[in-house]
């Protein structure tokens, strides 16, 4: 099995996954009001808490 760094994982992939969660956010709750950086710095902090340092992930997720 692979390993990826969380952490760095969720900085590398900021922009994207910032905006896919907003527009998650906003499809479930329409008039919900958020900054978009916060929510997505939250959601980091609890994936950092989750989630371990190093994660394994399966090989075929993984292209070198």
């Amino acid at each position: 099995m692979a390993r990826v760094k969380v952490e760095e994982l969720l900085e590398s992939l900021d922009y994207d996954l910032r905006v896919a969660l907003a527009r998650a956010v906003h499809s479930l709750i329409p008039n919900a009001q958020f900054d978009e950086r916060e929510l997505y710095k939250a959601f980091c902090r609890e994936a950092y808490r989750k989630c371990s340092i190093w994660e394994s992930v399966p090989d075929q997720y993984v292209e070198k």
